[in-house]
């Protein structure tokens, strides 16, 4: 594709999303959780499964956040947008670019008060199961992790190796900020993975129900 064509499939999938959730009406759960660390100078790392990572991408714009996309042409056009709503991206994943984008990740959160928006699972997959590199960025650098679950009353889905939602217009969106969840560099990694998907599962099911509901 050449470079005005890619200009303009960036410019009107900004405009279509910005009108979509701009329509929806986001009720936010534990939010003020995230301005206390932040006050507290904590870096935070905000976590929530691939499939639903819009719907935070769309509520969090505009705050000059962090965010980790994949290098593939998918992620392409997602990390594009994000930048053009107020997202500081960080590119690279663990198959591409993954040494990078971790020194990245480390840089960005050894600023006092930073955040940084990321999808333990992605960007391949397998669906629902956090890789190494959220735990580890957390270790190293003490910031503490929130888990977000987030879904909407009506939405497509998009299936490829997981299910991506995209909230319909005039949706109710639900998305509930977890507690904190802190680890030790002497934190078995696979107990911290259990605790973070077992988090972050409970959110996704908790937000379900209230769609459906």
């Amino acid at each position: 594709m050449s470079g005005h064509l890619h200009s303009i499939k960036i410019f009107f999938a900004k405009w279509m999303l910005k009108a979509i959730y701009g329509t929806c009406r986001f009720h936010v759960e534990g939010e003020q959780q995230l301005f206390d660390l932040i006050a507290e100078n904590k870096s935070v790392i905000i976590a929530c499964w691939h499939g639903r990572l819009l719907m935070p991408v769309m509520y969090f714009a505009n705050r000059n956040y962090y965010a980790l996309a994949g290098t593939h042409a998918d992620a392409e056009l997602i990390s594009q947008v994000a930048s053009r709503i107020g997202w500081q991206m960080i590119r690279g994943s663990s198959s591409e670019g993954g040494q990078d984008a971790f020194k990245n990740i480390v840089r960005s959160l050894k600023n006092p008060g930073s955040v940084l928006y990321i999808t333990p699972d992605g960007p391949k997959g397998p669906a629902l199961e956090p890789k190494s590199g959220t735990i580890r960025a957390a270790q190293i650098t003490n910031s503490v992790i929130l888990p977000v679950g987030a879904q909407s009353t009506r939405h497509w889905g998009f299936t490829n190796w997981d299910t991506f939602f995209v909230a319909k217009p005039f949706s109710k969106i639900e998305m509930i900020i977890g507690k904190p969840i802190s680890f030790t560099r002497d934190d078995d990694e696979k107990n911290a993975k259990d605790q973070l998907k077992t988090a972050l599962d409970k959110l996704s099911d908790k937000v379900d129900d209230r769609v459906q509901s």
